[in-house]
């Protein structure tokens, strides 16, 4: 489920996370009647939310393609030009681009730290609360 959470949509992440929640509920043994506080199961179960582990795992993909070699087959494909193919009507997709630069602002992350590999997956990093 995290490889393929790159490009989601709103709606589809509020599922994800209404999801992790029911999961959680369950391995506590409670229910939706107990009105248990979504902050109190997650800090019983010492779960960071799926949310910030999706960003996370994006985030190391993202520094794990730009430390690779120019020439590598990976960076040839994220640098192809797309601008030729026709655009359908409606809102523009969210790109991974779009994406990847909101996580970078979330964090307040430069790109040039991405060439530290022990500095980048320190700051990158989503502790489990203990």
């Amino acid at each position: 489920m995290v490889l393929n959470a790159g490009l989601q949509r709103r709606n589809i992440q509020i599922k994800i996370n209404i999801a992790e929640m029911r999961m959680l509920r369950w391995m506590c043994g409670y229910t939706r009647k107990d009105r248990m506080r979504n902050e109190y199961i997650r800090k019983k179960v010492s779960v960071a939310p799926i949310e910030d582990k999706l960003r996370e795992s994006r985030l190391r993909w993202f520094g794990h393609l730009n430390r690779r070699p120019i020439e590598a087959p990976v960076r040839k494909i994220e640098l192809l030009d797309f601008a030729h193919v026709q655009k359908g009507r409606g809102r523009p997709k969210k790109t991974r681009q779009k994406t990847i630069r909101s996580d970078l602002s979330y964090l307040n992350l430069d790109k040039n730290l991405i060439t530290d590999r022990a500095q980048w997956k320190q700051r990158i990093h989503v502790a489990d609360p203990t």
